[in-house]
């Protein structure tokens, strides 16, 4: 079958891993993406990774997440043995560091020299995911006093969150700078930044990439009430969006993060960005080969919301049940997709510019078309991406087939809902030869005949006169064309 899933999967690996036979696994049980966590591996193992999807198959995009700028505590000193227990009620100093000195029982370090500045008298900070959780009851030019609400065992370099407290954080950090700079040579598709709070944020990122002329397309990754605030800039200035729920379900009360998650996806399709909910999907599966019914509904939901794509972190990173992981989410896709009623395409969305861009204007076309007469599959050819990424916005039933003329368009389709990306094989010059290679794709999967028929938006320029038209025709005569044309040219 040629589309067993509109829904695409992201998965995440680790350098510890990531051999052939594994990820192809992986690949074969329905993951398009793979994500790459640049706080988990240095530049050679990530480069291990890159290298191994490849040779597994040049369709996989690669998505690299940056750790992004972020609160910790510094180390422990060595005489509490990597731990120190607090009770509620116990209070503790806070201070900034640039130099990263060690956390002791009176006095904890964290990793922003401006932290005591940003924090102000009543605030609360949560050490660890909420583990822990600490009060300012007062503060000097110097430090904060602080007092546990919830005690328990402070670690090493755990991360602090201050929920409604905007920090003066930089957009990048020099270990994001430095695999950014590595992603550039790598052969990565997308850059995953982590705590995006304005364009700003992109922006820095995207100085970068145009500095080094990459293709990279920035992925921005919603975390923290800032973001939220910001979301129509960081939609505008991005290439897509990903819903981490983990710190986001820090610094939102738990009953929130739903109605947060149905806004920022409803503003991702309105803007034709593609859109990723990541975080604890079927976390249950890293130990267990089943599973609950509670994580089963979650995915389902995000597929209900249409999103682009759905993401696996330590399940496959990690766990003991990765292709199992990969396979549940792939079935969960295809039994809810076939509710044809809640999936109609969505080509009555007010989309943003839809009505000032021609290609968004031809796509919905073709996608209504498709809603009204018996099209077996919509086929498009594209330079960058763009066609094919209108086309998904549009959510169409029929399976979009889309002829790239790079690796890279091709991979960057790979995160786009519904789109079965291929690589032309015959570089021949004329305009309409790639329903061939289309057609020739299709014909691997399934027998299409002479009256069945196509949509097919294209150019009359050529791809790099970008789409121009929508034409409906079956596929006899699509092949007596092409053939016509073949002669005319010998």
């Amino acid at each position: 079958m040629l589309q067993s899933k509109r829904t695409k999967i992201v998965a995440t690996l680790s350098d510890r891993r990531c051999d052939e036979q594994f990820v192809r696994r992986l690949f074969e049980a329905g993951m398009d993406v793979v994500r790459i966590n640049s706080a988990h591996v240095t530049e050679a193992s990530a480069q291990r990774i890159v290298e191994t999807v490849r040779r597994v198959s040049d369709s996989i995009a690669v998505i690299l997440d940056t750790k992004g700028p972020e609160i910790r505590v510094t180390g422990i000193a060595e005489e509490y043995g990597g731990a120190i227990a607090f009770r509620a009620g116990e209070r503790v100093r806070v201070r900034g560091t640039a130099a990263g000195e060690m956390s002791t029982r009176e006095l904890i370090y964290m990793n922003v020299p401006t932290i005591v500045q940003d924090i102000p008298v009543g605030a609360h900070m949560l050490i660890a995911d909420g583990e822990l959780e600490i009060r300012v009851v007062e503060k000097t030019d110097e430090e904060l006093l602080c007092e546990f609400l919830v005690g328990g065992s402070l670690r090493p370099r755990k991360s602090v969150n201050a929920p409604g407290v905007a920090i003066d954080l930089p957009p990048l950090t020099e270990k994001d700078r430095r695999f950014i700079e590595w992603a550039v040579g790598s052969d990565v598709d997308f850059i995953a930044h982590s705590f995006v709070r304005s364009a700003r944020d992109v922006e820095a990122v995207q100085e970068i990439l145009n500095r080094h002329g990459s293709p990279i397309k920035i992925i921005s990754k919603i975390e923290n009430q800032e973001g939220i605030d910001h979301i129509d800039e960081i939609i505008e200035a991005s290439y897509g969006i990903m819903v981490a729920r983990g710190d986001l379900g820090v610094e939102l009360p738990a009953e929130v993060i739903p109605n947060t998650q149905r806004m920022i996806v409803e503003k991702c399709i309105r803007a034709k960005r593609p859109v990723i909910i990541a975080t604890q999907m079927l976390y249950s599966m890293v130990n267990a080969p089943r599973p609950t019914r509670a994580e089963v509904s979650d995915v389902a939901s995000a597929i209900y919301e249409r999103v682009d794509a759905v993401m696996l972190s330590d399940e496959t990173a990690s766990g003991q049940y990765p292709v199992e992981s990969v396979e549940t989410m792939a079935r969960i896709a295809r039994e809810i997709e076939r509710d044809e009623v809640h999936f109609a395409p969505m080509i009555d969305i007010n989309m943003v510019s839809v009505n000032h861009e021609i290609t968004a204007q031809l796509a919905r076309s073709a996608v209504r078309a498709s809603t009204n007469l018996p099209i077996r599959y919509i086929v498009l050819d594209t330079r960058s991406g763009r066609t094919g990424r209108y086309l998904a916005a549009f959510r169409s039933r029929k399976p979009v087939v889309a002829v790239c003329y790079s690796p890279n368009a091709q991979r960057i389709l790979a995160l786009s809902y519904g789109v079965v990306a291929i690589l032309r094989t015959q570089q021949l010059d004329d305009r309409y030869h790639f329903l061939m290679d289309a057609l020739d794709y299709i014909g691997r999967y399934e027998e299409l005949g002479e009256g069945d028929l196509l949509a097919v938006v294209g150019g009359s320029f050529g791809p790099d006169g970008g789409a121009s038209y929508v034409e409906i025709s079956n596929v006899g005569k699509l092949r007596r064309r092409n053939e016509e044309m073949i002669r005319r040219k010998c």
